[in-house]
């Protein structure tokens, strides 16, 4: 049985990093970048854009060469996704950025949220299908003006940019879901001064369960965002390391 659920579990992992790998993979080629998955690594061999990693482990038989052999690490700001938290890149200038935690909550899990913060402050979600919506997107999800970190291509089937709109009509809560197979990714998870943390994952979640019905959905959080998350229905499945070379 023990077997089993090991099994299961690194099934999930090997699904979560694939699915965050996409959704990195997507991002980079919105900005014109010839990103690929290669086998057992996601690589750009040109500097991402800012929070993106340059490379995401796929399997946990990668290696610190077949990594470092597709990015480029001349120049400060590389960064890679352990997914698997197996790599020792120390040797080749990197420093660990932080540890963190895949999660997955299965299809069927409840909300998991306090009845008096779903009505504390109403909010209207809706998915962003314009590129001056995703603008101002990216304004309440950055706290400034949009830099264009998020471009138009993003619009696309499999990927929402999910908004929660107060009465005045103003982004005061969302999320990003990309969907890729069996699984739907959750990231970006964001609330504005005021906005309950837990009313963005309520909102979030009952969103993607109407756009990708009966389909579990996957992410990795740290720190007080992994409470929260498992507030809501997920788990952690397996540790991840960012590594960032600095100089």
């Amino acid at each position: 049985m023990h077997s089993m659920i090991a099994k299961e579990i690194d099934g999930i992992v090997l699904q979560a990093a694939r699915n965050n790998a996409q959704w990195c993979d997507a991002v980079c080629r919105a900005h014109g970048l010839d990103s690929a998955l290669d086998g057992d690594v996601w690589a750009s061999p040109r500097r991402t854009p800012p929070y993106y990693p340059d490379a995401v482990t796929l399997n946990p038989t990668a290696s610190e060469a077949s990594v470092l052999a597709r990015i480029d690490t001349g120049n400060p700001g590389c960064s890679v996704k352990d997914s698997f938290a197996r790599l020792d890149l120390a040797p080749a200038g990197f420093e660990i950025l932080f540890d963190a935690q895949w999660t997955h909550r299965p299809a069927n899990a409840s909300a998991g949220m306090p009845a008096a913060t779903t009505s504390a402050i109403p909010l209207e979600w809706r998915r962003i299908s314009s590129a001056t919506g995703l603008a101002d997107w990216e304004a309440a999800w950055g706290g400034t003006e949009s830099t264009g970190l998020f471009r138009p291509a993003l619009l696309t089937k499999e990927i929402a940019f999910l908004a929660g709109l107060d009465a005045s009509g103003h982004i005061v809560a969302g999320a990003v879901a990309n969907r890729t197979g069996d699984v739907v990714g959750l990231s970006n998870v964001f609330a504005t001064d005021g906005i309950p943390a837990d009313l963005a994952w309520h909102g979030s979640l009952a969103l993607i369960a109407t756009l990708w019905p009966g389909r579990a959905v996957v992410g990795y959080e740290s720190g007080a965002d992994l409470h929260t998350a498992i507030r809501h229905g997920f788990r952690p499945v397996g540790p991840l390391r960012i590594w960032l070379r600095a100089s």
